[in-house]
């Protein structure tokens, strides 16, 4: 059975869901574990507090719950991570954080592009929707050109979501040399990338990121994917997660990945 590996709680800046009530949401969903990923997003324009990390109390409160719940949710794992919000100044303090603390699993998104957030309209003012995009795709290769002490990017394209258009103009073959420059240096640093269903929830319909680039990270020699939700209360958990193994087989995958204590284990699509 699938897993969700990518869900954030109170301890993010946009979240007031209860942990415990997640690990419940996500049992009930049929699935064989989850993965905490609450936000720390260091520098974060507009509010810097916004997406702070209280890492101490959510490592305790979340492996507390493992533990506490070991013999009521049967065959199924609690895991902790944690998504770091990039950003090419940070990189020396983030490479310092994940010295000091051991999750399991660690997330690089880019949510800031260059000081300012895509999720905001002002990230758009005065230009194509295409040029947004493409500033988009080319923040990540500087963040991962800068730090690549992450195990996955996530959802690549999340620039999509709050486009003037979304993805109605968006595809794969637009912006076909930076999307490949950016799975070719994943790959060569063995990191992987996720599958993030909150295209869905978004209206997208499509993941995060689409399956033309999921199809490409595999042909290029991509394996280590991992899936995820991103989930920000019990609703959303294992969103649209009935599509997944299906997607991912089209793609040309057979496994999908879990990490434990910063290690990959490959597990078999249902």
């Amino acid at each position: 059975m699938l897993w969700d590996t990518h869900m954030h709680t109170y301890y993010s800046g946009d979240s007031s869901a209860v942990p415990e009530d997640m690990a419940y949401a996500a049992k009930q969903a049929g699935l064989s574990g989850i993965c905490f990923t609450d936000h720390l997003d260091l520098d974060y324009p507009k509010d810097p507090k916004l997406f702070l990390l209280d890492i101490p109390h959510y490592l305790e409160e979340t492996r507390a719950l493992a533990e506490g719940l070991s013999h009521t949710l049967l065959d199924f794992t609690i895991c902790t991570g944690i998504e770091l919000g990039l950003q090419p100044h940070l990189a020396k303090r983030h490479q310092l954080l994940l010295a000091e603390y051991d999750f399991d699993f660690v997330i690089g998104s880019s949510h800031v592009v260059h000081g300012i957030d895509p999720y905001y309209p002002e990230y758009y003012e005065g230009r194509e929707e295409f040029q947004a995009y493409e500033e988009y795709f080319s923040s990540i290769l500087e963040n991962i050109a800068a730090f690549d002490g992450f195990d996955v990017y996530g959802h690549l394209d999340y620039v999509v979501r709050y486009g003037p258009n979304q993805n109605r103009f968006y595809s794969y073959d637009a912006f076909r040399d930076l999307i490949d420059e950016i799975l070719k240096a994943l790959i060569a640093r063995g990191k992987g990338i996720e599958v993030n269903t909150g295209g869905f929830k978004y209206g997208l319909l499509h993941p995060n990121p689409t399956e033309e680039i999921l199809k490409r990270y595999r042909e290029l020699g991509g394996e280590i994917l991992t899936i995820g939700s991103d989930a920000h209360g019990p609703e959303h958990v294992a969103y649209c997660f009935e599509q997944i193994s299906s997607i991912l087989k089209k793609a040309g995958f057979q496994y999908f990945t879990v990490f434990r204590h910063r290690k990959p284990m490959f597990l078999p699509l249902p």
